[in-house]
């Protein structure tokens, strides 16, 4: 069994961004934990701040619906309530970080891009994310648990790909678990008009997919996709 580690500044972008690869993972019997590193509550629930919610408030429901998701994902998830807009990177942030690696001991990470031009959280999450992961492999560093090895990363995609000069070099298969997907966003009514839009963005990944998966494998004309960036090199015996 291998174990997924995703790295997720606010409640629901792992859902957006990553939650086929979690649903594809725990489906054959992986372990899949999310870390999520802020309830979005200041920049990502804007209905909740117009309706006059005050802010536990608005943390609880949107706590509610990120574990909501990662319920119907099958994965575990953990809330660090460091604070959006701006999640402010330290130390103590970095550590707690590198704990949740030496526990999870992950076969891959998954977190957002180092580029973002329309939230600085994400590029800050990704840039804690990065460093946790150096340290957790550093065998002197005071942390419980056995040193990292050198799982690879993945940057999954940003709302905004152009801007953030997002060029994924690998294109997921999540046609098998994309209801799961659905219905994982379903479980996040704060931000409704992300549904469609990324079920609109997963259908124009499959077609990019079967296009760049040779002519021969006969995908059916629904696949759906996610696009992630490989940070580190893929280390294989065989060209393919």
């Amino acid at each position: 069994m291998g174990s997924l580690l995703v790295v997720s500044a606010h409640a629901g972008d792992f859902v957006w961004r990553a939650a086929g690869a979690i649903a594809l993972a725990t489906a054959r019997g992986d372990r899949a934990k999310v870390l999520c590193l802020s309830f979005g509550e200041r920049g990502e629930s804007a209905k909740a701040w117009r309706e006059g919610k005050p802010l536990e408030e608005i943390k609880a429901m949107r706590r509610a619906e990120a574990s909501a998701a990662a319920e119907v994902l099958g994965a575990d998830i953990e809330f660090i309530d460091a604070g959006d807009y701006p999640l402010l990177e330290s130390p103590e942030l970095v550590d707690r970080m590198v704990r949740v690696y030496r526990e999870v001991n992950p076969s891959v990470v998954l977190t957002h891009p180092l580029a973002d031009p329309y939230n600085g959280d994400h590029p800050a999450a990704a840039r804690m994310a990065l460093q946790a992961r150096v340290l957790a492999q550093a065998i002197g560093y005071d942390a419980p648990g056995e040193p990292l090895g050198a799982p690879p990363v993945f940057f999954f995609e940003p709302h905004q790909p152009e801007q953030s000069d997002f060029k994924p070099n690998v294109l997921l298969d999540i046609t098998s678990v994309f209801d799961t997907k659905r219905k994982a966003m379903e479980c996040l009514p704060a931000q409704q008009h992300m549904w469609d839009y990324y079920t609109d963005l997963a259908k124009r990944r499959g077609v990019q997919l079967k296009r760049n998966a040779g002519p021969n494998l006969g995908l059916p004309h629904n696949t759906m996709g996610e696009a992630y960036v490989r940070l580190y090199p893929q280390v294989t015996g065989e060209l393919a």
